[in-house]
């Protein structure tokens, strides 16, 4: 197998993503997310879960995209 895009460990358990025309190898989820989960716009964290998306940019949560001006967002809907 081909060495961790991320970190270079060639491993052989390790395993591939495609996206798009891109193939990539990693030896763990942590290179993967590492490599490929965006971060946060305002905070900087890697977003591994939905996030939040406004206005083109990413967020981890309501929380920090309230704080990048967008005062609308929410975690969570009351009905």
């Amino acid at each position: 197998m081909n060495p961790c895009h991320t970190c270079g460990n060639t491993y052989d358990k390790s395993f591939e993503v495609r996206t798009g025309a891109t193939t990539y190898t990693f030896d763990c989820l942590e290179c993967a997310i590492h490599t490929l989960a965006p971060s946060c716009t305002h905070c900087r964290c890697k977003v591994i879960g939905h996030g939040i998306e406004a206005h083109g940019a990413f967020y981890c949560c309501a929380h920090c995209v309230r704080a990048s001006g967008e005062h609308k967002a929410r975690d969570r809907i009351d009905h």
